[in-house]
Formats: C-alpha cells, sequence, structure tokens
C-alpha cells in the first residue's frame, strides 16, 4: 500500500470541492482510494458559524451531540454514533469561525465517488473523507472515517479459522478508520495544507454500494457500554 500526499492552496469556504480536488488531482489509477479531509467537506457545504464567545459554541456542542459529558479539556460527545471531542467542532485554521462536521459524509463521498469515475472512467474508485480522534488512555490523534464510498469498510473474520485452525468468533478488521489513520499520519494536524491524500494498493474490496452503518455498534453490545450506563444518550439514528 502506498500513500501519497496533495499538498494544495488554502481551500475557500463555499468554493466547489470537484473543481478544488481536479486542480491537482490529474490522473487516478483504478482501484484508488482518494481520501479527502471533512474540513474542507465542510468549508464547501458552508458549514461554518462566526465564533462569538465561549457559551455560544458550547450550546453549539450540545445541539450537535446526541450526548455530552464536560471533561477537563474538551466534551467529550457522541455524534453520528462516533465518540469524538466537541462533535468534531474545529477552530484551528478556521480564521475566527467554527467550522463544523459534513453534513452527511456517506453522500458527499458517494457524490464525489460518482462525478470522479465519470471523469477518469474508472470502474473501481474509493473516497475517504477524515477526521482526527482521541483514543481513552493514550496520546495523539488517530484517523477516523466520516464516511466513505466504493470499498467496504469492514472486515468479518468471523467463522473463519486462524493458523492453528480454531474458528474465530468476534474478529473483525475496521478498514476505513485504518486507512483514515494511515493518510492522517502522513497528511499531519498542522498548517502541512495537505487535505487530499492518494492511496493506491490498499487491501479493500470495491463495491458500488456500502453498508452506511457497518462500523456502528449498538451501545448495548459495545465493550465500553459500563462508562456509559449512568448517562442518558440520544439514539444515534436522531442525529444525523
Amino acid at each position: 500500500m502506498e500513500i501519497k500526499v496533495i499538498k494544495t492552496r488554502v481551500f475557500l469556504e463555499n468554493e466547489d470541492l470537484l473543481s478544488f480536488i481536479l486542480q491537482y488531482v490529474k490522473k487516478i489509477h483504478k482501484n484508488s482510494v482518494l481520501v479527502v479531509t471533512s474540513k474542507i467537506v465542510a468549508l464547501s457545504e458552508g458549514g461554518t458559524v462566526e465564533y462569538k464567545n465561549e457559551k455560544q459554541k458550547i450550546s453549539l456542542i450540545k445541539k450537535e451531540s446526541a450526548f455530552a459529558l464536560k471533561t477537563k479539556i474538551v466534551w467529550l460527545t457522541i455524534k453520528d454514533g462516533m465518540i469524538m471531542a466537541n462533535a468534531g467542532i474545529d477552530e484551528s485554521n478556521a480564521r475566527g469561525k467554527i467550522i463544523l462536521l459534513p453534513k452527511d459524509s456517506f453522500k458527499s463521498a458517494e457524490i464525489l465517488r460518482q462525478k470522479l469515475t465519470k471523469k477518469f472512467q474508472l470502474k473501481n474508485l474509493g473516497i475517504l473523507i477524515t477526521d482526527s480522534r482521541l483514543m481513552p488512555l493514550r496520546a495523539g490523534a488517530l484517523g477516523i472515517a466520516l464516511g466513505y464510498a466504493g470499498f467496504s469498510g469492514l472486515r468479518n473474520y468471523i467463522g473463519k479459522k486462524d493458523i492453528f485452525g480454531r474458528k474465530l468468533k468476534m474478529s473483525k478488521a475496521n478498514i476505513a478508520d485504518s486507512l483514515a489513520t494511515a493518510a492522517i499520519l502522513c497528511m499531519g494536524e498542522g498548517k502541512e495544507k495537505q487535505p487530499l491524500a492518494m492511496i493506491t494498493n490498499a487491501p479493500v474490496i470495491f463495491t458500488n454500494k456500502v453498508k452506511k452503518r457497518e462500523l456502528l455498534i449498538d451501545l448495548e453490545k459495545d465493550i465500553y457500554a459500563p462508562f456509559f450506563t449512568n448517562f442518558k444518550i440520544k439514539k444515534y439514528g436522531k442525529n444525523k
């Protein structure tokens, strides 16, 4: 697998995302995955709010979340079935504005996939929209897939045998988040201006139909469920 980051100029609010991508992507090899950071997707949608004060920001975080808990540093939230800080609201590189998450990252990824496969006459192309996240008890940011299109985000090993012939009962591989983490490692978290990346020879299964909820787990079945037993959490489906 090879990841090639793409350095660009600063993306402007309400700019056309496809036109921006085509300024820097002149060729796409078959069976590639194009990675797009969620920030420029949100900016293309005009998903920003003028920052007024901290009270306004907190109100927005709660509005965007199915669950919000104040911690020492950030608000721990659940949005669209994912745990993230501050409901994904970001002030970095935002010129005094608050940038929200994209409205529907899966839909945005599919629209890009359709347009780019037509433009470059491709059969298989993956689109991956990424953001950063923190893991409990671990320092530093990892990647997360907010949405994707063109490939399966989950590989199921249940029922298959390990190297000693023992049947696997729980093992699944999170392909989408793993690719997001690998891409973000190369793209950077600061002022690199590398909001795009191209992954070639990725170990993915390409498909025209993506199961949007395949990576989500019901809270009752999650191994971290005991941490949330004392809190009321709205259903994920109400927060999209």
